[in-house]
Order: C-alpha cells, then sequence, then structure tokens
C-alpha cells in the first residue's frame, strides 16, 4: 500500500458529482490496492460523467471499462476483493443492481460468516437511484431498502458533496462489502464545506438543522428539500431535520433522541412506502420513543407504481414539498 496523499482541507463549492469523484480519486492515490470497474467509466467518464478523468490519471488497469455484464462485473470484484483488493464497482443505474444481487447477498455478504472469519470481502458498489428526467420503469426506481434486509451488507445514501466524499472513503477503507447509493438528482447540485477524508464513519446520522418542533427525517435529495422548508416555515415552526447517510447500519439512537425531543416525526424518501425504509425508521420510533409522541408518525414515499416516463405523471409518483408542508403543519398543530 502506498503512503497516504495529503489531501486538500480548505473550505470549497463542490458538487455532488465532484464529492464522489474526488473521493475516488484519493482513495486509489493513498491505496494501490483500490481500483474501479463499471460500463463506460474510463474514457466516457460514466453515464453521470462521475469518474471523468480517473481513467487518464490512474490507467486502463485501474480504471476498467467492462461489458454489460452486472453480474460478472460483481462476481470479479468479489474475487479480488477475496484476494486482497479493493474493488469499486458502479452499477450504472440501481435498477440493474438486481442482476448482481447473487453476488452481493449470497457471497460477498455471507463469506465471512460462513468462513468463521476468515475471508473478507472489502468491495463498494456504487449505483445511481431513484426518479429523475423521465427514466421510466428501467432507469427511476429506489431500492435501497432490498439491500437494507440482508445481513453482512452495508448501505449508504449521502445526501451533499461533503458527505458522499467522506462517506465513500470510509466505506472503501470498511472490510465489508458496502453498497453505496447516490441519489441522480443531486449530482449537479452544489455546497460549500471541507472535505474530511478520515473524519466520518458509517452508521452515523447528522442532524442538518437543529429545532424543537417537529422533527423530518430525510434521504437523499429530500434533505435539501426539507431544510428550504424548514427555512421557509421559520419562525413559526421550529423543523429539526436529520439526514441517516448511512440507512443500514442506522443510527437509531440519533433519530430517537429527536423524536424524544420534537414528539412529532415525519419521514420523508423516494422508495416506495410498503415494506420501505421509512416504514422501518417509523417502527423503531414507535418502539423506542412511543411515550413521548403526541402524534403519529407520518411517513411519505413513492406510491406504489412503476415510475412513469411522463414528467407529470413522474412528478406525482413522489412526495413533493408541498406534500411535506401540509404533513408538518398538521403535525405541530396535534
Amino acid at each position: 500500500m502506498s503512503t497516504p496523499t495529503e489531501t486538500t482541507v480548505a473550505t470549497e463549492t463542490l458538487s455532488y458529482a465532484d464529492g464522489i469523484r474526488l473521493a475516488l480519486r484519493d482513495a486509489m492515490r493513498d491505496d494501490e490496492r483500490v481500483f474501479l470497474l463499471g460500463e463506460d467509466i474510463g474514457a466516457p467518464g460514466g453515464v453521470f460523467n462521475v469518474t471523468a478523468g480517473l481513467q487518464e490519471e490512474f490507467g486502463a488497469d485501474r480504471v476498467r471499462d467492462t461489458p454489460i455484464a452486472e453480474a460478472g462485473i460483481t462476481a470479479a470484484a468479489v474475487g479480488a476483493a477475496i484476494g486482497g483488493m479493493r474493488p469499486v464497482v458502479e452499477i450504472m443505474f440501481d435498477d440493474f443492481i438486481t442482476l448482481a444481487l447473487d453476488q452481493i447477498t449470497n457471497e460477498a455478504a455471507k463469506l465471512h460468516y460462513m468462513t468463521g472469519g476468515q475471508i473478507t470481502v472489502p468491495m463498494t458498489v456504487r449505483t445511481p437511484y431513484g426518479p429523475s428526467r423521465s427514466g421510466a420503469g428501467h432507469h427511476s426506481q429506489t431500492l435501497y431498502a432490498w439491500l437494507c434486509h440482508v445481513p453482512g451488507v452495508k448501505v449508504v445514501a449521502p445526501s451533499n458533496p461533503f458527505d458522499a466524499y467522506s462517506l465513500l472513503r470510509a466505506s472503501i477503507e470498511d472490510e465489508g462489502p458496502v453498497v453505496f447509493f447516490e441519489d441522480k438528482m443531486l449530482y449537479q447540485t452544489s455546497s460549500t464545506g471541507t472535505l474530511a477524508p478520515n473524519g466520518d464513519r458509517l452508521g452515523s446520522a447528522r442532524v442538518v438543522r437543529p429545532g424543537n418542533d417537529v422533527t423530518v427525517v430525510a434521504i437523499g435529495r429530500y434533505v435539501p428539500l426539507a431544510l428550504e422548508l424548514a427555512e421557509e416555515l421559520a419562525p413559526e415552526v421550529d423543523v429539526e431535520v436529520i439526514d441517516p447517510r448511512t440507512l443500514f447500519p442506522l443510527d437509531e439512537e440519533a433519530i430517537l433522541e429527536s423524536a424524544r425531543k420534537t414528539r412529532r416525526v415525519a419521514i420523508i424518501e423516494s422508495g416506495v412506502r410498503k415494506f420501505g425504509v421509512a416504514s422501518e425508521i417509523a417502527t423503531r420510533i414507535y418502539d423506542g420513543a412511543f411515550d413521548y409522541l403526541d402524534a403519529p408518525v407520518e411517513r411519505l414515499a413513492g406510491r406504489d407504481v412503476v415510475i412513469p416516463f411522463s414528467p407529470s405523471l413522474e412528478s406525482m409518483a413522489l412526495p413533493t414539498k408541498d406534500d411535506l408542508r401540509r404533513t408538518v403543519l398538521a403535525l405541530k398543530g396535534a
């Protein structure tokens, strides 16, 4: 392993895609075992331009363009990880992670346990998720709840460039398999902050806005939306916004602490409502903070439909800021 490089720590403005690209670059500079593989990630720079320039810097051996074969790509990564490498796989859309589920859930997730700890599988699977601009049914799903059902896999879903950077670095350094979900509607959004290569860990939520009246637990694209709404409602309603950041393991105590304080909670995500992450968070709140609640926990999530191609119908398949506004105001009045 090579000597770690110095990473810029000055405050800067980055896009979400920049944060991911820099995390990959710095991880590859710091550790020669890290390599990337996926469809069109080399010279094309990826379908969302996230890996642009990395093949030019590190070469085709460490930034490997692959055939359209998700099962084969992921199987190769499992083998490389067992052999001592730290592969980072890109699945072009999370809809296609279904083709790699056997390798992720039956091999990568289980080998450490089934070999009595003799084998580790330190691999990261990156994948964009969620409805975007008329992606339709095959390019628009939110499937992170599926992976949360699998013991042995960690599931990460950051909402801003700097968390994307630090949590991807932590994912690559983890000794087990991590699936890193990237909300495709955030790629071109920007914020200002400081890169923290060693200052984060998986399984830690963040209170991105403190408040006392209503807690909003938001995932992915809904974190900036919840923050916008909180500013619009202040000071009449003091909204606390929590970003779980890691969906499995979930930082349950951070969410419960907020629920006990505000006594009113709404959860918002792009995954479908039934059997979803919002449902799991709500259940944990009922288990750990029921006696503190002044109102039922509200869940805002995707409708139980195939995502339509039509932009107007697509927008109706997801909860909106107005939906969240009505929910927060109703909770405040409860």
